[in-house]
């Protein structure tokens, strides 16, 4: 059965993530969001030398409410920012934020979560992989950006991946 379904929770997530992009429920959109599930995780895990575990399953739902709060905040800071302060007078800066993660899946959704947030983007990780470069629009303290984006998320990835 592993054979044939090696990531189950992948497939899940495949089949409702294209359920939600598709925006409407039909038959059709249902068949196809069930055959990209399985055909997707079959195909690739070649690559994929070990299972993810998730540790904490349930917090990935109050890591979903906080990574949604957080987007529609930061959408009405950048609207702000554009609208009412000049280029000149923003402090954007590039920030390295240190990883205590460590499983390759964690790392990618936290610096996917931080581009996902308006006004930040993962621009680089290091080569050991201990640390994320991370552009802010608007950073005035660099080292409150490393403290919220780790207490906010990688914490909570942390409890769910590792």
């Amino acid at each position: 059965m592993a054979r044939l379904l090696p990531h189950p929770v992948l497939s899940v997530i495949i089949a409702v993530v294209w359920s939600l992009l598709l925006n409407e429920i039909s038959a059709g959109g249902v068949v196809l969001g069930v055959a990209l599930g399985l055909l997707i995780p079959w195909y690739t895990a070649r690559f994929w030398p070990d299972r993810v575990r998730l540790k904490a399953p349930f917090i990935i739902a109050e890591y979903v409410l906080i990574v949604l709060w957080d987007i529609v905040v930061s959408n009405v800071q950048v609207a702000w920012l554009i609208l009412f302060r000049r280029g000149s007078s923003l402090r954007s800066r590039y920030v390295t934020v240190p990883l205590e993660l460590k499983t390759p899946e964690a790392i990618v959704v936290f610096a996917g979560t931080i581009t996902m947030t308006p006004g930040t983007v993962s621009a680089d990780i290091s080569a050991d992989g201990r640390s994320l470069l991370v552009h802010c629009l608007e950073a005035s303290d660099p080292d409150e950006v490393v403290a919220t984006v780790k207490s906010r998320y990688e914490r909570r990835l942390k409890r769910i991946f590792e």
